[in-house]
């Protein structure tokens, strides 16, 4: 490893707003996490990137390595579009996939408003990709399809072929997900779409990610033109995917696209792209835009219930810690302890016994920048917005013999926040100093109640330039 960059990257000015331990580039524009791989020992993360700005455009594939999922080096530019060819207006979103040793992207190419599936083979410690003279692998959509889109494919090994599936929407009927198979990754047949919406989940489906989570398959997507992110858990069998059950993955606006994969311990991780929510002006002006979600190692429970949680490695980041009980009184605002410069993490346990809703603001002396209201009666949380309604309410499973635990993570323009194990909301955040923004609680029942607090400063991720 060279150097390591400064929170403030030079070049742009100091920046209270600029994450210090989520994943981001030095510079620029970054949107969606691709081709997700833990190879040899060694975490891969790539991503849409744009090296002109921190504007969305000449999308490149960004490439950053680790060994613990939270420090991370910087990598040279993995692909680059190429003038006059099927990528010429860009390398999209795809994945990675050991093609029996050898590292292999499958991606979007973009040539004007026409998609097609490229592949590039890389070296052994993928920093130089090849490109292969077949490409483009698949030219477009099958044409018995009257396709919205064409794009983002994942894909995986099973019964000794390649299977992938492809963003897509069929035009009056809803998005879609479609099915391929492949000897060699290079030679596609289209079967049929693994799984077709309605409408009411979105005309499209980008970012599709399949795979199997213990004895169940989930599908998750991102559906335009609601922008939101969607997991389907159900079954699988020739070659068909029959969903079960359905839920919002995340419960703000900011998060969006995941991929998901697996590492050397049998995890399945999956990191998503936090945008902006704040102008297009704000973003070039401070000369970068697009964070990285913190990971979040997913699990299935028996009644089929999906699991989020950031991994254990996050832990080496703690400091200084706190333990405390705090009593609520009905509609009493009472600020939880936390340092004043922009990285914290905070558990909240709230007892079995309490009732009514619960609200975790973060506020300044005069405004309140997210509002994550639990409604403990009802069994659901989500994200209030500035005219006090909830967009999005995400279900709560709730065991009435234990308390609910609640984990929120803020670093400086990001809050995160994990409740109950299963359900999340993310928001993104802009306050004009650090210097008076605090968590608070309040509740609505009418009965006092004491909740139990832990709070921890968390250090800064280290990132270097390779």
């Amino acid at each position: 490893m060279s150097n390591t960059t400064s929170p403030d990257v030079a070049g742009l000015a100091p920046d209270h707003l600029r994450p210090r331990y989520h994943f981001m580039p030095p510079a620029n524009w970054m949107n969606d996490p691709n081709g997700l791989i833990h190879w040899q020992g060694m975490y891969h993360l790539f991503y849409q990137y744009n090296p002109q700005g921190a504007f969305w455009g000449t999308i490149h594939w960004g490439h950053a390595t680790s060994r613990d999922l939270v420090h991370w080096e910087h990598e040279p530019i993995a692909l680059h579009p190429g003038p006059g060819s099927y990528d010429s207006d860009g390398c999209w979103s795809g994945c990675a996939v050991d093609d029996h040793g050898t590292p292999t992207l499958l991606y979007t190419g973009k040539e004007g408003a026409h998609e097609s599936l490229v592949l590039a083979r890389g070296d052994a410690h993928l920093r130089t990709w090849e490109k292969q003279a077949q490409n483009p692998v698949i030219a477009g959509p099958p044409p018995e399809i009257d396709s919205v889109g064409f794009r983002d494919p994942c894909v995986w090994r099973e019964d000794g072929e390649w299977r992938m599936v492809i963003g897509s929407g069929i035009r009056g009927v809803g998005g879609a997900a479609l099915l391929y198979t492949s000897p060699d990754l290079v030679q596609w047949d289209y079967r049929h779409p693994l799984a077709v919406g309605d409408g009411a989940t979105g005309v499209m489906w980008e970012c599709p990610s399949f795979f199997a989570l213990g004895d169940r398959h989930v599908l998750t997507l991102s559906v335009l033109p609601q922008e939101a992110v969607f997991a389907f858990v159900g079954t699988y069998a020739d070659d068909r995917f029959t969903p079960a059950s359905m839920r919002r993955l995340d419960g703000g606006a900011a998060f969006y696209a995941p991929q998901t994969f697996i590492d050397a311990h049998g995890r399945r991780i999956l990191f998503a792209w936090l945008k902006e929510e704040r102008d297009a002006a704000a973003q070039r002006d401070a000369g970068w835009s697009g964070v990285m979600s913190l990971p979040r190692v997913l699990t299935l429970d028996a009644e089929g219930m999906l699991g989020m949680s950031p991994p254990p490695e996050f832990l080496q980041l703690r400091g200084f810690t706190q333990t405390l009980l705090l009593d609520l009184w009905p509609s009493k605002r009472v600020t939880i302890p936390t340092n004043r410069q922009g990285q914290w993490e905070v558990e909240v346990t709230l007892p079995a016994s309490m009732s009514g809703q619960v609200s975790l603001s973060l506020v300044d002396e005069t405004t309140t920048f997210a509002e994550i209201v639990i409604d403990l009666d009802a069994r659901r949380a989500g994200l209030q917005e500035h005219d006090a309604t909830v967009a999005a309410w995400l279900s709560i499973q709730r065991d009435g013999d234990n308390p609910l635990k609640v984990r929120c993570f803020f670093d400086h323009s990001v809050i995160e926040c994990f409740i109950a194990g299963h359900v999340c909301v993310t928001k993104r955040v802009y306050p004009p100093t650090l210097a008076g923004v605090r968590l608070t609680l309040t509740q609505t029942s009418a009965t006092p109640t004491q909740v139990g607090i832990r709070q921890w400063d968390l250090r800064a991720a280290e990132f270097h330039l390779a």
